[in-house]
């Protein structure tokens, strides 16, 4: 990713700040994208020389003209590495019209945003890197989650049907479909009790970082399935 110009979403998150950092080690120039006060994580694991090509900006990515400022100060945009995401769990019967919405601007709503105005730019320059994260249950949906594996499904969809769009193009569109991740926050969810077989962060984000690279040309619509020992 040498001097590559790469976007993030979901920056400052368990993975994200992965993801963040596995990319500038790939010698990439990052604008890192964060909400709602999460730089401290990012600056906390960024830090000398790496911290040189990171560039982090505030937003709501559910927000599609916030999204099309930032993208639009952009000199240019050679991969997009789209992680913003929420969950919830619980039966469908009980999940109120509030908690649907939510869970549709999080997960689908951002992801057209984010994809869609940096696709035009890489359709433009002639080169591109989309990466998105969906999830094994939009493979395999687990019962009580409903809206989330629907949603990650979308997600899954709108990717593949990019990586078709983008096929004559040096552009293209691939998801990663992880389990459970070992973060802070599912462990403070879920216990720790069977981390050890969670998905390691570190290695869910050199996936998504080799995705990203120009050598991953000829994958095109993959649903890489990541589900650790879950």
């Amino acid at each position: 990713m040498h001097d590559r110009e790469v976007l993030i979403t979901g920056a400052g998150g368990g993975l994200g700040v992965e993801v963040t950092a596995a990319a500038l080690e790939a010698g990439a120039r990052v604008t890192a994208i964060t909400h709602g006060g999460d730089e401290a994580a990012l600056t906390a694991r960024i830090t000398g020389d790496l911290a040189a090509g990171l560039t982090m900006v505030g937003g709501d990515v559910t927000d599609l003209a916030r999204v099309q400022t930032v993208v639009g100060a952009l000199a240019r945009v050679d991969v997009l590495l789209h992680l913003v995401g929420g969950f919830a769990y619980g039966p469908l019967h009980t999940c109120e019209p509030a908690e649907f919405e939510k869970l549709v601007a999080l997960n689908l709503t951002s992801t057209f945003n984010v994809v869609r105005t940096a696709l035009g730019r890489m359709l433009e320059a002639g080169y591109g890197r989309i990466v998105t994260v969906a999830s094994r249950n939009a493979l395999d949906p687990a019962p009580n989650t409903a809206v989330y594996a629907a949603t990650k499904a979308a997600v899954l969809a709108l990717t593949r049907s990019v990586a078709e769009e983008t096929r004559e193009h040096d552009v293209t569109a691939n998801a990663v479909l992880p389990s459970i991740i070992d973060t802070p926050a599912n462990r403070a969810a879920m216990g720790d009790e069977d981390a050890d077989k969670w998905v390691s962060p570190a290695s869910l984000a050199r996936a998504i970082v080799d995705l990203g690279r120009e050598q991953a040309r000829d994958l095109r619509g993959t649903a890489v399935q990541m589900y650790g020992r879950v």
